[in-house]
């Protein structure tokens, strides 16, 4: 088969499945800004892996999909993942818990906001991860010049988790608040509560895999989902499966479910 990758860069997780693609018989290539041209031309593919969730790619995705070119994972699931707003309701839409948040712009917060509400989190609205955070523990500290909503999030001081999963399989690990993926973690055996919360999100929305960010509350033990994530580097993988085949196969099986 023909396969293309949309994906803001070539090595890392995007150049290994590449390679496990290749080394299976299809044909890959992968569209990054650099040569992206949305077109006719991409028809020529089967289908498309969407691995960035940076608008460029999404809207090539769109462009696929309204011409029949299967996207995998889909538009609307990865936008849901990017939107910050989105991805915040669509966990506390199935029962697992959210810190607060508040959202307006940084004049009308202000007027509403206390100072015992703080320390706060500032995240962008399109994005996800840890690029971009910040961290406010007074009014002061929000220099803005700017009517742009804000959105802020209850910090939540605890210990933090990454909590892989690859259809069944899950890889837990703990690690630095605020810390992005590529940041060193330890691997904890198994914590039951985690992969309810993983199951629970896989299972609502037909995920293949992906990850969610935790944080288990020190003062009240609570377990809060504050980042989701529909296509990680999976950098912090320790478990035995290989992530690479195991997600390039699940990838193959999805688009030979669709393309029947």
């Amino acid at each position: 088969m023909k396969i293309g990758i949309l994906s803001k860069r070539t090595g890392n997780f995007t150049g290994k499945i590449k390679s496990y693609f290749e080394s299976n018989g299809h044909q890959v290539s992968i569209f990054t800004a650099t040569n992206l041209c949305i077109n006719e031309s991409l028809l020529e593919n089967d289908f498309y892996v969407l691995k960035s969730k940076q608008m460029l790619y999404l809207y090539a995705g769109y462009f696929l999909e309204s011409n029949k070119i299967p996207v995998i994972p889909d538009t609307s699931l990865s936008y849901s993942h990017k939107d910050r707003i989105e991805s915040y309701f669509a966990i506390k839409k199935i029962g697992l818990l959210v810190p607060s948040v508040y959202m307006g712009t940084f004049n009308s917060l202000k007027n509403q906001l206390h100072d015992s509400y703080f320390p706060l989190i500032s995240k962008p609205i399109l994005g996800s991860g840890s690029k971009g955070v910040r961290v406010y523990n007074s009014f002061k500290d929000i220099n803005l010049d700017t009517e742009e909503p804000l959105y802020l999030e209850n910090f939540i001081e605890g210990n933090h988790y990454l909590a892989y999963f690859i259809e069944n399989d899950f890889c837990i690990c703990e690690k630095k608040p605020l810390s992005n993926e590529h940041e060193e973690t330890n691997l904890i055996k198994s914590d039951k509560e985690i992969e309810d919360y993983l199951k629970k999100w896989k299972n609502k929305y037909n995920l293949l895999f992906g990850h969610l960010d935790l944080v288990r509350e020190k003062k009240t033990n609570r377990l809060y989902v504050v980042d989701a994530g529909t296509f990680p580097e999976f950098s912090n993988w320790k478990r035995e499966i290989d992530p690479v085949s195991r997600v390039c196969n699940l990838i193959l099986k999805k688009y030979q479910e669709i393309s029947k």
